[in-house]
């Protein structure tokens, strides 16, 4: 009888362990690992001691977007982490892609030029992989250069034109005077200003390019007012990216007048002045644990991962194939405190969302205007609508 009893709780006291190593087992969490690469920009002339360069800006974004998304996945058993790779301006990209590839990273948040995007999307061993482009705003890659391996989640310059030229429309403000930058991305933006004008009715009065010099600070009272002159124009619109000139044009036109673009008013994915929608306490979270404003770069990193955690927990799943399928079917939408759910063109991967018209300490409007209509989405009044897309999804 006693033999009898010890086996009994034998039995009962190894079964018992058994469920304790189940349990353990399955709280074991699933990883989905991310991955924020960064090519560090090529060092340029310091043009202002005010704002000083954000050393982990998009880094930071990614890092409270990862624990948004922790929050939600401990619930289904998942765990989410982002490695963050800045690479020097001159260093090896496809090198770095491929290395981590190897070691069975697929989720990939890339602040890159959009050459190196392309000829990363287009290696073989891309094509099993996602690729949330945070970096470039460059048009081509919506109605051109199409990758079914690229989402774009910050928004192109012709959405950040065309919300622009909806309030200016709207303002009846239609003469423009366009002031362009001697860069590439000056004259990539002055494009999109072209095309958005042809697109709502404005119409540009006057091109000038600016040639005075990268450093305007000590000149442009003289320069400005005669560079303004003899035009008949509403807005005075400016195409210069990294602010070499934009700033100093402010209050010295020959006639007072409205600066928008690059500078003065401003189209935006994010700004510190945003707080509608439940932004403000995403904007005090941030300025809380970082001690700084949130960034249109950290905005764009933080949705990108909100992205991923939102295909992982709406299929209860870590399988990459599952999350890109979600992610990229009709199901998917963001929440990311813009008053809409958010949502990928099936055309040409851009995230819809709307867009901020911002002055330096001021949310001034937010495009779209409820005066362009559109048949399917109003969001699509903003960037290149599916008509006018050339390419495939390749």
């Amino acid at each position: 009888m006693k033999k009898i009893i010890v086996l009994v709780l034998s039995g009962i006291l190894f079964s018992g362990v058994n469920s304790c190593w189940a349990v353990k087992k399955k709280q074991t969490p699933e990883q989905v690992k991310i991955v924020y690469l960064t090519l560090l920009e090529k060092p340029r002339p310091k043009l202002s001691n005010l704002d000083l360069p954000i050393e982990n800006e998009g880094i930071q974004g990614g890092e409270i977007g990862i624990r948004d998304t922790n929050g939600t996945g401990r619930f289904m058993n998942q765990e989410f982490s982002l490695q963050t790779i800045k690479i020097p301006y001159n260093g090896d990209v496809i090198g770095t892609f491929r290395k981590l590839q190897k070691e069975g990273i697929q989720l990939f948040i890339l602040n890159i030029p959009s050459g190196k995007l392309l000829e990363l999307a287009d290696l073989p061993e891309a094509k099993e992989s996602l690729l949330f482009n945070v970096g470039a705003t460059a048009d081509r890659l919506r109605y051109q250069d199409c990758r079914t391996n690229i989402l774009h989640i910050l928004p192109s310059a012709a959405m950040q034109a065309d919300a622009l030229a909806q309030f200016l429309i709207s303002k009846r403000w239609k003469k423009w005077f366009l002031v362009i930058g001697r860069r590439e991305e000056d004259r990539l933006y002055a494009a999109a200003m072209r095309r958005a004008a042809k697109r709502f009715g404005g119409k540009i009065v006057a091109e000038k390019i600016w040639e005075y010099g990268p450093d305007a600070r000590r000149t442009a009272q003289a320069e400005v007012p005669v560079f303004t002159q003899s035009v008949d124009y509403d807005v005075l619109l400016v195409a210069d990216v990294i602010g070499e000139f934009g700033e100093y044009l402010m209050y010295r036109t020959w006639e007072p007048k409205v600066i928008a673009g690059t500078q003065g008013l401003v189209p935006t994915s994010w700004h510190r002045t945003h707080e509608q929608w439940g932004a403000v306490q995403m904007q005090s979270r941030f300025l809380k644990t970082y001690g700084r404003m949130m960034t249109p770069l950290d905005y764009s990193v933080w949705s990108a991962v909100r992205a991923i955690g939102e295909g992982a927990t709406r299929t209860r799943s870590v399988k990459f194939r599952n999350i890109r399928n979600y992610i990229q079917g009709e199901k998917f939408v963001l929440a990311a405190y813009k008053g809409q759910k958010l949502t990928f063109r099936k055309w040409n991967g851009q995230l819809r969302q709307p867009i901020l018209l911002t002055a330096a300490r001021a949310l001034v409007s937010v495009s779209p205007q409820r005066q362009f209509l559109h048949q399917f989405s109003q969001m699509d009044t903003l960037g290149y609508d599916r008509p006018e897309v050339k390419c495939e999804m390749q």
